[in-house]
């Protein structure tokens, strides 16, 4: 079996090496169409095809008017707006204004000095912000300080804030005080 293992794999691999083989004609016929090629462009050194291909087309111009876009979040009617009320108590923490009847909540916190720092920053930006403690409970949590953007005397204006507030926070609600 050894010796005729030797004589099959060596008649394989010369078949393998011989089928893939380019043929010399082909190249030459190759070879042959580029120097027609270049002979009828006179002189020149790339192959150029004799009949160029050329495309044409109409175009029409169409005057266009220019479109402006405004972009707009959904705004809720002033009666549609929803309007939270808070159970228990609610005292303004010293040195802050006091509530209008509406106002906008943007935070709340378990931790006073959050809240504090939060209205801060609110102040720092223009708001008249404030903060609020209340006897709510909520998640286990008892006395919570919500931090108001601000407050109104009326509902539209409160909507209106809310609505411009609400690419920064965008969970900011109406606090309704009795």
């Amino acid at each position: 079996m050894k010796r005729n293992l030797l004589p099959i794999l060596g008649l394989c691999s010369l078949m393998c090496l011989t089928a893939c083989k380019s043929k010399e004609s082909a190249y030459r016929q190759a070879y042959e169409q580029a120097q027609q090629g270049m002979n009828s462009n006179s002189g020149n050194t790339a192959y150029v095809p004799t009949t160029p291909v050329v495309d044409t087309v109409e175009v029409k111009e169409t005057p266009v008017t220019p479109v402006t876009t405004v972009e707009t979040t959904p705004v809720a009617s002033v009666n549609d707006a929803e309007v939270r009320t808070i159970n228990g108590t609610m005292e303004v923490l010293p040195g802050y204004s006091p509530l209008k009847a509406y106002s906008v909540v943007v935070s709340s916190f378990v931790s006073q000095a959050n809240a504090e720092a939060y209205a801060a920053d609110l102040k720092s930006k223009g708001y008249d912000a404030r903060v609020v403690k209340t006897n709510e409970t909520i998640n286990g949590n008892t006395g919570w300080f919500r931090v108001i953007l601000a407050s109104f005397d009326d509902k539209a204006s409160a909507v209106r804030q809310r609505n411009e507030f609400r690419s920064q926070s965008p969970n900011a609600w109406l606090l309704y005080r009795k």
